[in-house]
């Protein structure tokens, strides 16, 4: 209660601030006040005086004139899209995989700055980090399988040739890894919940290092646990995104469609690269490779 209580005043404190804005968009937390805190205040940058930032209050379902609702995290979007199905929503911090439903269903009404990694990019850091790579090993389970076939076929214009490993069950894990590595330069892994979690990323880490292999996302967290590296939306860039689209809904009366972030960082382990004999440029220059590599790819997607 303390710190709802507490973020309840600092956004009045950021409305106040703002109280000649033509615009009010009300904020639906997270249930942690640190992140909606700083998610709040990057917003209210990125606004700047076009629009006031409320608080949704415990209970409240409606906002006047339709004013929009941004959601931070996965579980404030669904308490408040259960409470009000009718609500203008803009979801943050969600995956792909978790908004792309409801904002098919519900064009205009319901958008979102995703929070994970385009596998695209991930693939392309890769490629920056082994420049000789030429086959991309993935594994997926038969329910996950679909959500690499987009990628699948972008990545030969990367000078890549992709080959997905199906696990058909978890004692299959390990077997099926075993033979992609022998395939793969790298592993590339995705936002597949059902593969990378807390219980197999340990055994998918030593596994794949004992074939001096590496593996590539399938987020910033994970490069903390032993991937070699892996892109991330840097706060500040979801900030900008999110407020494209409310200028978008403010001057229009609904939302675009949801897409990622422009902006992106990479996270590097530079323990396991020294421990794999990798060299890596720093960061400055990995991101700025990166960067020429997204373009002409993009370019060559027109």
């Amino acid at each position: 209660m303390f710190l709802f209580a507490l973020l309840t005043v600092f956004l009045s404190t950021v409305a106040q601030a703002q109280d000649l804005a033509v615009n009010t968009v009300y904020i639906a937390s997270s249930g942690n006040p640190a992140l909606d805190q700083h998610m709040t205040r990057l917003l209210g940058d990125a606004l700047g005086d076009e629009a006031a930032l409320r608080p949704l209050t415990n209970g409240q379902t409606a906002t006047p004139d339709d004013a929009p609702i941004v959601t931070i995290g996965p579980s404030a979007f669904s308490r408040v899209r259960q409470a009000n199905r009718r609500a203008p929503i803009l979801a943050m911090l969600v995956e792909r995989s978790f908004i792309k439903d409801y904002a098919a269903r519900n064009p205009g009404q319901i958008s979102a700055v995703y929070y994970d990694v385009p596998l695209e990019l991930q693939a392309l850091i890769g490629k920056a980090v082994l420049p000789q790579a030429t086959k991309v090993a993935i594994i997926a389970s038969t329910e996950t399988a679909g959500l690499y076939e987009p990628v699948v076929d972008k990545l030969p214009a990367m000078g890549l040739q992709p080959r997905v490993f199906i696990v058909d069950t978890q004692q299959d894990l390990i077997p099926t890894l075993v033979r992609a590595l022998s395939y793969g330069d790298f592993l590339l892994a995705g936002p597949d919940d059902r593969i990378y979690n807390p219980s197999t990323i340990k055994h998918i880490l030593l596994t794949t290092y004992r074939r001096s292999r590496i593996v590539i996302g399938p987020s910033q967290a994970y490069v903390k646990a032993g991937s070699l590296a892996s892109g991330y939306a840097p706060f500040p860039g979801m900030a900008e995104a999110a407020a494209d689209k409310l200028h978008h809904y403010f001057a229009k009366g609904e939302f675009p469609v949801p897409d990622y972030p422009d902006q992106y960082s990479v996270e590097i382990n530079s323990q396991v690269a020294r421990s794999l004999n990798i060299p890596l440029p720093d960061k400055e220059t990995l991101e700025q490779e990166l960067d020429q590599a997204r373009a002409q790819f993009e370019g060559s997607e027109e």
